[in-house]
């Protein structure tokens, strides 16, 4: 399975969310709200999740091998940071 295109869209919001992103696999299916997540050692990414009754969050979809989650996670983070860069030169940063 290869992921085929990362969408993501930065949130200027205050918290630890620092965006989200879409990731297609295959030219044929789509995850959508993968959130970019800044925590105590760098980005990372948590998973679409819904809330149980009793409270807790499960993920909605999430890879099964660690070797995925890691092309999943530098996919996005990847994109992320493209998208940063792109950002700060139209805004004369850089």
């Amino acid at each position: 399975m290869e992921v085929t295109e990362v969408r993501v869209r930065r949130l200027n919001g205050q918290g630890r969310v620092r965006g989200s992103a879409s990731v297609t696999f295959d030219d044929a299916f789509v995850v959508h709200d993968i959130r970019i997540v800044e925590g105590e050692h760098g980005l990372f990414i948590a998973m679409p999740s819904r809330r149980t009754p009793a409270g807790q969050y499960l993920d909605v979809a999430h890879p099964i091998t660690a070797a995925m989650r890691d092309r999943l996670q530098g996919a996005i983070l990847a994109a992320f940071q493209a998208e940063e860069e792109v950002r700060e030169v139209r805004e004369g940063t850089a």
